[in-house]
């Protein structure tokens, strides 16, 4: 089994689904996290690879977020498209690692994940709610490279 597929149970994947689901009820944003062993690239870099790779960028108010994470690493960051990086404060996103990264050090990797998607999705809903005819426009499956 290789150290992506060991990164999370199917239980632990089918939470994070859930978180995701929970943080995008209540707005038109879309969050997604991708799980890989390993990048060349500084972990940002390869996070707007992949945010591009996803299609993340097609959302109708370029509202998606990503939480990447290269396992073997040991190394993540968190990818915002415009909409958001407009509206957000400007702490926002270094708010948000420092959530996930204290979790990662006591080796919940799960919670951190979905303390990240949660933390994202409440301030999504500030800015991006949810209205009538708003629909998923990205998948909310955990994606692995």
């Amino acid at each position: 089994m290789s150290r992506v597929e060991a990164f999370l149970t199917a239980d632990e994947e089918q939470e994070i689904v859930e978180a995701i689901l929970k943080a995008e009820k209540e707005t038109s944003g879309e969050i997604r996290v991708h799980i890989e062993p390993h990048t060349r690239l500084d972990p940002m870099d390869r996070a707007k690879e992949v945010f591009l790779l996803l299609k993340m960028d097609n959302t109708k108010e370029a509202n998606g977020v990503l939480i990447y994470v290269a396992v073997n690493d040991r190394k993540f960051s968190i990818y915002g498209d415009s909409g958001i990086n407009k509206v957000v404060p400007e702490n926002f996103w270094d708010t948000t690692k420092d959530a996930i990264q204290d979790q990662f050090k006591k080796g919940n990797f799960k919670q951190g994940i979905i303390d990240g998607i949660l933390k994202a999705g409440k301030e999504l809903q500030v800015h991006f709610p949810w209205t009538r005819g708003d629909k998923n426009e990205l998948s909310n499956e955990v994606s692995k490279g």
